[in-house]
């Protein structure tokens, strides 16, 4: 395998840009968009011939090239459907006592099928025939675990502010009809899903809440996380629908590792991402949902600075295309009103313990991002750069607890006023 191939072929079997399902109604939001990049990785391959070179800005830019898994019996089964679904490999030295703890994961980025403006019901069951058709992929893939991008029952269209019709997505998180529709996929190919969805607690007074749905690979129920942190810039308005969790920052401990959900917006929180490590993550999702002119410079780093901080391994999510939607709406800041968010860039990718990471997906496309990571690198890194042992956590504590007192005092030594200015 060449440096070449283990780093920079991003379409493992793409005929040409997806297209969504409702080819009627002459609407799709990849294609309905202004012309996008497509990947920093697409624009190298296009310049950069030289093998040496490349091997250079794999190392560079990713920690280094990865091996890839052979999918070509997946990729000659979905051809059809134009997914781009791309396979890395994790190397992890083997250990004389512990056994590799090999586990195959699955990131979905996805857009929607159909205009916004059809009825709810349409809108939730064209999303469920697709990701279930990228389910079968997944599967026949030998996925473990899979998570799709956050909210992915429903156009992201808390921009609006509006609460008819986006309230009628929330759900049940235990029984609701998209927990019931994943559930025999989850049993069939024996994978946790991760599934997150606007929920609806019928216990609590019908209080909305952003939340993902843990799966087992049995199809039982297993629990579910909120998002919490909820963001108040841009068109972001989701604290019109739905406030930040009140249930902390659960692990589940699968039958193929610890994983975690750190929905969206909780990304840009280090505390965010520490406290799942105190718990025990091993593999932590962050399902997202945004827009190339507020985040995407961020976008690269932060999941991934997550994973070296923290031990554990990282997949970050997003949704691709752009979505339109019925009424104009402003964003306040003084700009025309509009009925677009913005492009949703995609750009899904997952990092190891060790900085490593896969190039994203595509900035346009739909795809499928399957990893073969070994948890046992979880340990290594921790034993090799030492973070968690060096971390302080008495200390810091001790001085959040004080920044929280209503009489705080920062500790700033100031220059002593009596020495004369040059």
């Amino acid at each position: 395998m060449t440096s070449r191939s283990a780093g920079f072929l991003l379409s493992q079997f793409v005929a040409g840009p997806a297209c969504c399902g409702d080819r009627a109604a002459g609407y799709c939001p990849i294609m309905a968009r202004s012309k996008q990049t497509e990947s920093i990785e697409s624009i190298i391959n296009e310049r950069v011939t030289d093998e040496t070179e490349i091997k250079e800005i794999n190392r560079i830019l990713y920690g280094g090239s990865l091996g890839k898994i052979d999918i070509d019996h997946v990729a000659t089964r979905f051809w059809h459907h134009k997914l781009n679904i791309e396979a890395y490999k994790f190397d992890c030295p083997e250990e004389q006592l512990r056994r590799p703890r090999l586990v195959r994961v699955g990131i979905i980025q996805n857009s929607i099928r159909v205009p916004t403006d059809a009825p709810v019901t349409r809108q939730m069951q064209s999303l469920h025939e697709w990701i279930g058709i990228i389910l079968d992929a997944a599967g026949a893939a030998n996925v473990n675990i899979v998570c799709m991008q956050e909210a992915w029952t429903m156009p992201f269209a808390f921009c609006t502010r509006e609460k008819v019709p986006w309230c009628e997505f929330a759900e049940s998180a235990q029984d609701g009809p998209t927990t019931n529709f994943l559930k025999p996929y989850a049993a069939k190919y024996n994978v946790v899903v991760v599934s997150p969805i606007l929920e609806r607690d019928s216990i609590h007074c019908d209080t909305i809440w952003n939340t993902a749905v843990v799966i087992d690979n049995h199809g039982r129920y297993m629990g579910k996380s909120r998002k919490n942190h909820i963001p108040r810039v841009g068109d972001f308005n989701e604290s019109t629908y739905y406030m930040e969790s009140q249930i902390g920052h659960p692990v589940f401990d699968t039958e193929f590792g610890k994983i975690a959900i750190n929905i969206c917006y909780g990304r840009h929180h280090p505390m965010n991402w520490l406290m799942y490590a105190l718990n025990g993550a091993e593999i932590v999702f962050n399902p997202s949902a945004t827009v190339d002119t507020l985040s995407e410079t961020m976008w690269p780093i932060e999941a991934r600075n997550a994973a070296i901080a923290n031990s554990y391994y990282t997949c970050a999510i997003n949704r691709v295309g752009s979505e339109q939607f019925p009424n104009e709406f402003t964003s306040g800041d003084g700009k025309s009103a509009h009925k677009t968010f913005g492009h949703f860039y995609g750009s899904s990718y997952i990092t190891a313990p060790d900085g490593r990471r896969t190039p994203g997906l595509s900035r346009t496309r739909e795809g499928l991002l399957i990893a073969e990571i070994d948890l046992n690198l979880c340990r290594q890194s921790r034993d090799h750069f030492g973070f968690a042992m060096t971390q302080r956590l008495d200390m810091y504590a001790r001085k959040f607890n004080d920044a929280c007192n209503e009489n705080f005092s920062p500790q700033v030594i100031t220059q002593p006023s009596d020495i004369q200015q040059n």
